[in-house]
């Protein structure tokens, strides 16, 4: 109840207006990206990241993503999946190891792993929180930003976890290189709010944990969202073809 309460608290003096439902079509120029919906932080028992027991909210992130991509397929349009993908030696604190290559925690979960067979499917393994800062190459060139170009990307939709981590640290990266120019022909960042999900890990549970930080779900879930839109994002709960 006193979580209830200060969720609802929070929502009050942080209001998210969403936009209203997206309607796709050929003319839209639209591109979905699909951030992290993996199994080190999706699927149950998977790792150390991994959800402990079913959760309401990855699960249904991951049946709304899944539509959306079916959608995008259907009708060959751009899709790119980014996959947390870490080598053994190589921390990401602060948080414990994750989704070490090769481990299967950072594959595609099972409701998505059809995707790895599609043509208009792009693929890109990333080793830090961010895709954006993930898509550069040695040579200076960046996935993303080729994939947008070679697409002639309008407007881009982007759902996975976590909402206030990995999926929030793209968004407001690709928000900050179309103000500079730096992404032509992007011109709107869209963000679907069932599409997105983040972990649980309640206050009650650090106490036992030294050096734990709580990370309550509804509330950063929200708190991820309100920060996305107030980087320039556009945030919708629906999202259709025409």
């Amino acid at each position: 109840m006193v979580a209830s309460t200060v969720v609802d608290q929070v929502k009050l003096e942080l209001p998210l207006e969403e936009g209203e439902p997206l309607l796709l079509s050929q003319n839209l120029k639209a591109g979905l990206v699909l951030v992290d919906i993996i199994n080190g932080f999706c699927s149950v028992g998977a790792g150390n990241l991994a959800p402990r027991e079913p959760n309401k909210q990855i699960s249904g992130m991951i049946e709304e993503s899944a539509r959306l991509a079916r959608l995008f397929c259907e009708k060959k349009w751009p899709l790119l999946v980014f996959l947390d993908t870490h080598k053994a030696n190589k921390p990401e604190p602060p948080y414990p190891p994750h989704c070490i290559s090769g481990s299967g925690e950072d594959d595609l979960v099972p409701d998505l792993k059809w995707l790895e067979k599609e043509p208009n499917v792009t693929i890109r393994r990333k080793d830090c929180f961010d895709g954006f800062i993930g898509s550069m190459e040695k040579d200076g060139s960046n996935v993303f930003i080729d994939w947008v170009r070679n697409n002639e990307i309008k407007m881009l939709l982007a759902v996975g976890v976590c909402t206030d981590i990995c999926l929030l640290d793209f968004v407001c990266s690709t928000l900050s290189a179309r103000n500079a120019g730096l992404v032509p022909p992007l011109e709107e960042v869209v963000v679907h709010s069932p599409g997105c999900a983040t972990f649980d890990f309640p206050v009650e549970l650090t106490r036992s944990i030294k050096g734990a930080t709580s990370h309550p779900q509804a509330l950063m879930h929200h708190i991820g969202l309100y920060m996305a839109k107030t980087r320039g994002a556009k945030i919708v709960s629906q999202v259709s073809i025409a």
